[in-house]
C-alpha cells in the first residue's frame, strides 16, 4: 500500500469517527466520505491480474429493471407487513453480509502481522450431507472474522449509526474493489439506465424516499446533523457504488497502459463535481434529490470530453477487461502445455 493510500485509508477512518467528537459540516461530511471511499476502493481494485468476471452489455441493460422489480418489492413489503418483522429479517441478512464485508476490508492490513503460511494455506470445509458444497478459507481469514462478528453483533444489537456507516463503507469499498464492468461501453450503458431509474423512482414516486426511511440496515449512510427534525442526512450506497465501479474501471485503463492516473483524474473529477451539484441543489430546494442525476453526466462526461480531447476514444472504447484476462488465460494455458510437452521430451 503506497503512501496516498494510506492517507486516504486514515482520512476515511478520521472523517468516519470525527461526528462523534466534533461537529462535522453533514454537506461536507457526505462529500469527503463519499470521495474518500470511491478512491480507497478504486485503489483496491488494482490487482496483478484483471478480473475474470466482468459484466455485459445484456447484464447492464438489465439492471435497472431487476433494481425496481427489488425496490418495488421492499415497498410493498414495508408497506402490508410490519416494519419491525421486515427489518429483523434485514438484520439478519445484513448480520451475515456485514461479517464477509467487514472482514474482507480489514484482511490487507491484519495479514501484513501474520505468518505467510496463514495467508496462503487453503482450509477446504465440506457441508455435512451436501459434500459437494465446498468453502474455501484461509487462517487469516478465520482472524479477520473474529472483530468483524463482533462488530456486527454490536450493530445488530444498538444500530448506532457509525456501526451502520461502518459496515456501509465496507460494502461500497468491497463493491468497487470486486465488481468489475469490463468496458467504457458497459459501463455508459449501465450508468444511462440507473440515470434514469433513480430520476424515475425519485421525482415521479414516493417509492424511493419511502423505502430509504424505512429500511433500517446500512444501505445508505447517515451523517449527523444539528437539526432535531432532520438528525441525519442520508446518500444511499448505490450513489457511491455504480458510478465508483465506473471511476476503478477509468484508474485499472491508466495502469494497463502505463499511465499516471491521467482518466482515473477526469471521472474522479467529475464524480466529486456531480456530487457537490447533487448538495447544493438538494440545500436550495430543500427537497431528496436522485444523486445519479448529477453524478452520472459528471463522470461519463468529464472523462469522454478529456478522451476526445486527447484524441484517444478509439483505444478507450475497445478497452475490455473480459478479453484481458482471456488472452492471459490461454496465454498461461500454452505455457503449461509447452512445459508438460518439454518434461516428455526430456
Amino acid at each position: 500500500m503506497r503512501s496516498h493510500e494510506r492517507a486516504a485509508n486514515v482520512a476515511l477512518l478520521g472523517l468516519t469517527l470525527a461526528p462523534l467528537f466534533i461537529k462535522v459540516n453533514p454537506n461536507i461530511n457526505v462529500i469527503l466520505s463519499a470521495c474518500l471511499t470511491v478512491y480507497v476502493g478504486c485503489y483496491r481494485s488494482v490487482k496483478p491480474t484483471p478480473p475474470s468476471e466482468t459484466m455485459s452489455n445484456e447484464h447492464a441493460m438489465r439492471f435497472p429493471l431487476v433494481g425496481s422489480a427489488m425496490l418495488l418489492s421492499l415497498f410493498l413489503l414495508f408497506k402490508f407487513l410490519s416494519k419491525d418483522l421486515v427489518n429483523a429479517v434485514l438484520t439478519c441478512y445484513f448480520f451475515v453480509l456485514g461479517i464477509i464485508a467487514l472482514s474482507a476490508t480489514l484482511l490487507p492490513s491484519i495479514k501484513r502481522f501474520l505468518p505467510k503460511h496463514w495467508n496462503e494455506d487453503l482450509i477446504i470445509w465440506h457441508a455435512p450431507y451436501f459434500h459437494s458444497f465446498t468453502v474455501e478459507f484461509t487462517r487469516s481469514q478465520i482472524v479477520a472474522s473474529i472483530p468483524g462478528t463482533f462488530f456486527c453483533a454490536w450493530y445488530a444489537s444498538q444500530k448506532h449509526w457509525l456501526a451502520n456507516n461502518i459496515l456501509g463503507i465496507s460494502f461500497c469499498i468491497q463493491g468497487i474493489e470486486m465488481l468489475s464492468l469490463g468496458s467504457f461501453k458497459t459501463g455508459a450503458i449501465l450508468l444511462s439506465g440507473l440515470f434514469v431509474y433513480d430520476i424515475f423512482w425519485v421525482f415521479f414516486t414516493p417509492v424511493m424516499v419511502s423505502v430509504a426511511k424505512s429500511f433500517d440496515a446500512p444501505i445508505k449512510l447517515l451523517f449527523p446533523t444539528s437539526d432535531a427534525a432532520r438528525p441525519f442526512s442520508m446518500l444511499g450506497l448505490g450513489d457511491i457504488v455504480i458510478p465508483g465501479i465506473f471511476v476503478a474501471l477509468a484508474l485499472r485503463f491508466d495502469v494497463s497502459r502505463g499511465k499516471q492516473n491521467r482518466y482515473f483524474n477526469s471521472a474522479f473529477l467529475g464524480y466529486t463535481v456531480g456530487l457537490v451539484l447533487t448538495i447544493v441543489v438538494m440545500n436550495w430546494f430543500q427537497a431528496a434529490q436522485p444523486a445519479l442525476l448529477y453524478i452520472v453526466p459528471g463522470v461519463v462526461g468529464f472523462v469522454a470530453v478529456h478522451c476526445i480531447w486527447n484524441g484517444e476514444v478509439k483505444p478507450f472504447l475497445e478497452y475490455d477487461e473480459s478479453k484481458i484476462a482471456a488472452n492471459r488465460n490461454s496465454e498461461s494455458n500454452l505455457e503449461d502445455v509447452g512445459d508438460k510437452t518439454s518434461k516428455k521430451l526430456e
